[in-house]
C-alpha cells in the first residue's frame, strides 16, 4: 500500500475513531479495553483488502464489535466477569472546564446504571443490543459476528432489552438531577438522617466497588443506604459536583486526591441507584480530566 493511499485510510479511519470508541465503551465498559479495540480495528484495517467494501464506516463498526465479543468471552473463559458490585469506567467530566475530547464522549454517552445492567448480559447478547438498539446496525450485519442467523441475532436483542427496559425512565433534566443530589450532599453534610431517607426511594440500591483490596458491597433499602451517607459526612465537606456519564454526580477530595466518586439514578424525584467507585487506583486515571 503507498504512503498516499495510508494516509487517506488513516483519515478514513480517523473520522470513525470516536464513533467506535462508542461503541467499544458501551460493549466493554471500560474506557482502556475500548481504547485497545480501536487499536486492534485499526491494525487489521491496514492488513484487510477493503477493495469492495462500500460502507467503510458499517466494516469498521462489526469488525470493532467483534473485537469486543471476543474479549468479553475472554473475560468469561477467565472467570473475570464483572461481579454484582462491580461500577464500570465511568466518564467524568469538571462543569466549568470540560476537557474537549471528554466533552465529545459525554455528548454520546449512556447512563452509568446502563452499563451496569450491560455488564449482566451474556456477550452475544450484548452484542445484538448495542449494535442495534444504541447504533442502529441491521440485524443481517450482526448476525454472522454473534454466528447466528438474522432471526435468532434479533431474539437476542430482544432478551437484552427486556432487562433493560426493566426499570422506569430516570430524570433526564440536570437542573432537576442537581436539585436532588444536592439535597442528598447537604443531609449528608448535616448528618441529618431523615433528609437523606426522604430523597431516597424505598428501595434504593447502593453499589460500592472498592476494588480488588478493598471493601465492595450490595445494599438496598432507603435506611440502609442513608445509614451509610451519614458516615460519608466527614468527606462530605470535600465533595465537588461532577458531571458522570452525562449526568450530575459527585467527586470526594479529600486533601486534593480522587477517593469516591458518586453517581446518581434519579426517577420521579427520588435517588433509586447510587453507584459508588472508591478504587484509588481506577479514580487516578479516570478523573483527570475533571481535575
Amino acid at each position: 500500500m503507498s504512503s498516499a493511499s495510508t494516509d487517506t485510510l488513516a483519515e478514513r479511519f480517523e473520522e470513525s475513531r470516536g464513533h467506535l470508541r462508542a461503541v467499544a465503551y458501551r460493549m466493554l465498559g471500560s474506557l482502556s479495553e475500548a481504547e485497545d479495540a480501536v487499536q486492534e480495528t485499526w491494525l487489521r484495517l491496514q492488513r484487510s483488502d477493503i477493495s469492495a467494501v462500500e460502507n467503510l464506516g458499517g466494516w469498521l463498526t462489526t469488525v470493532t464489535g467483534r473485537i469486543c465479543l471476543d474479549l468479553l468471552r475472554s473475560r468469561k473463559a477467565r472467570g473475570e466477569e464483572p461481579l454484582e458490585t462491580h461500577v464500570p469506567d465511568p466518564l467524568v467530566t469538571s462543569l466549568d472546564t470540560p476537557d474537549p475530547e471528554q466533552q465529545a464522549l459525554q455528548a454520546d454517552s449512556v447512563g452509568l446504571a446502563l452499563l451496569v445492567v450491560l455488564d449482566s448480559l451474556a456477550p452475544v447478547e450484548r452484542l445484538a443490543f448495542v449494535l442495534h438498539d444504541l447504533f442502529a446496525v441491521p440485524f443481517d450485519d450482526i448476525a454472522p459476528i454473534v454466528e447466528r442467523t438474522p432471526a435468532a441475532t434479533r431474539q437476542l436483542a430482544s432478551r437484552a432489552r427486556r432487562r433493560v427496559q426493566g426499570a422506569p425512565p430516570p430524570e433526564t433534566d440536570p437542573v432537576r438531577q442537581r436539585e436532588i443530589v444536592e439535597a442528598f450532599l447537604s443531609a449528608a453534610r448535616e448528618g441529618d438522617f431523615e433528609r437523606l431517607v426522604a430523597v431516597l426511594d424505598p428501595d434504593v440500591l447502593l453499589r460500592a466497588d472498592a476494588g480488588a483490596t478493598g471493601l465492595s458491597r450490595l445494599v438496598r433499602g432507603a435506611h440502609t443506604v442513608a445509614s451509610g451517607a451519614i458516615a460519608f459526612q466527614r468527606m462530605a465537606p470535600h465533595v465537588r459536583v461532577v458531571l458522570v456519564n452525562g449526568a450530575i454526580g459527585l467527586l470526594a477530595l479529600p486533601e486534593g486526591r480522587p477517593a469516591a466518586l458518586m453517581s446518581f439514578t434519579i426517577t420521579g424525584a427520588k435517588i433509586t441507584e447510587l453507584n459508588v467507585l472508591s478504587d484509588e487506583d481506577r479514580l487516578k486515571t479516570l478523573t483527570r480530566a475533571a481535575l
